[in-house]
């Protein structure tokens, strides 16, 4: 089995399929998948922080069983340990959503299984997962890569929490996410979870930054995240260019070896879209 966690809300929608879609059509193998998205309502915040909703989680399990009867997507939800852990903490109003804290809750979860992929919504696989699965995380909290950018600001080793390759056994004996959460509730930081993170290791797998490519997508890039990003022209600027925001992907990036992904994310969302309709019309 070959576990990857995802967390949001609603919003998340068009991130899930196009990364899960990215993952099914790269990767060739008869193990099956399980997707976990962790979710909750955090509408005190902002009226749109409501949970994933579960039509879209059906049709999401619906869309990874077409590859395989064996693959599944499963909705957690995490209101109550969320609020047990973090309410009006100093960083709910962090630099992206208080869903990236989620990840810092899975050693809190029952029945969560020891190897789980973490990935941010924004990533593309241009190569089959198992090259990122299979890394032997034995004897280390977590792989990840050097953050593109904190990596020449903030220290040489400076992870991107985008994509964590967990091995959740470790983390619970060295109590890496516990002294995240820790940190977390005690004050505010530049990139929240994510500095918590960092700040907590005790011992991680740096891996190579084929594994998680915030700027460019080789011939050889595994995962191409699609964070934010600088640009130099025609001024210097940043911009926020998502996966499913295809026409930029296409004029910006000039990236056409998603466009299989793409086609098969436009046809699924066309069939979801049109089933709300019908049950709207009932």
């Amino acid at each position: 089995m070959i576990n990857v966690l995802y967390t949001g809300n609603s919003k998340v929608f068009d991130g899930v399929v196009t990364s899960s879609l990215s993952i099914l059509k790269r990767t060739n193998t008869s193990e099956p998948f399980t997707f976990y998205i962790l979710t909750m309502d955090i509408t005190r915040i902002k009226p749109e922080y409501t949970a994933i909703e579960d039509d879209m989680v059906s049709f999401l399990d619906k869309l990874v069983k077409t590859f395989n009867k064996e693959n599944s997507v499963i909705k957690i939800d995490v209101s109550q340990i969320y609020n047990e852990e973090f309410l009006k903490c100093p960083n709910e109003s962090c630099y992206c959503s208080p869903y990236t804290l989620l990840r810092l809750l899975v050693d809190l979860i029952p029945d969560m299984p020891d190897k789980l992929l973490y990935l941010d919504i924004d990533i593309m696989f241009n190569r089959d997962i198992c090259e990122l699965y299979n890394q032997d995380v034995d004897g280390y909290e977590y792989a990840a890569a050097r953050d593109h950018y904190g990596k020449f600001l903030i220290h040489p080793n400076y992870i991107n929490a985008g994509v964590m390759l967990y091995n959740l056994k470790e983390i619970k004996r060295t109590g890496l996410l516990r002294k995240a959460r820790e940190l977390i509730r005690k004050r505010k930081w530049l990139f929240a979870d994510q500095d918590a993170i960092w700040h907590s290791t005790t011992k991680n797998k740096m891996l190579p930054q084929k594994f998680n490519d915030q700027k460019f997508c080789h011939k050889s890039t595994i995962v191409r995240h699609f964070s934010k990003r600088l640009f130099w022209l025609p001024y210097p600027h940043t911009d926020n260019i998502k996966q499913w925001m295809i026409e930029k992907v296409h004029k910006v990036f000039r990236y056409h070896q998603f466009d299989d992904i793409f086609a098969e994310y436009i046809k699924f969302k066309n069939e979801f879209e049109q089933t709300k309709v019908c049950e709207n019309k009932k």
